[in-house]
């Protein structure tokens, strides 16, 4: 799977500053949400045009 994120761990943790803090609720993880909107981004694509991966 890791293989599917764009981002590594020297880039996550410039970001991590950036990330809101969970109140309560467990947050989805943040690389793959990231890498998901890279992806479209470079690729051009709807969301809904997205491997679910």
């Amino acid at each position: 799977m890791s293989d599917l994120f764009w981002l590594n761990n020297e880039h996550m943790a410039r970001l991590e500053p950036f990330f809101p803090k969970s109140h309560g609720k467990p947050r989805v993880d943040d690389r793959r949400v990231l890498s998901g909107i890279i992806f479209i981004n470079r690729n051009g694509l709807r969301w809904r045009d997205a491997a679910k991966e």
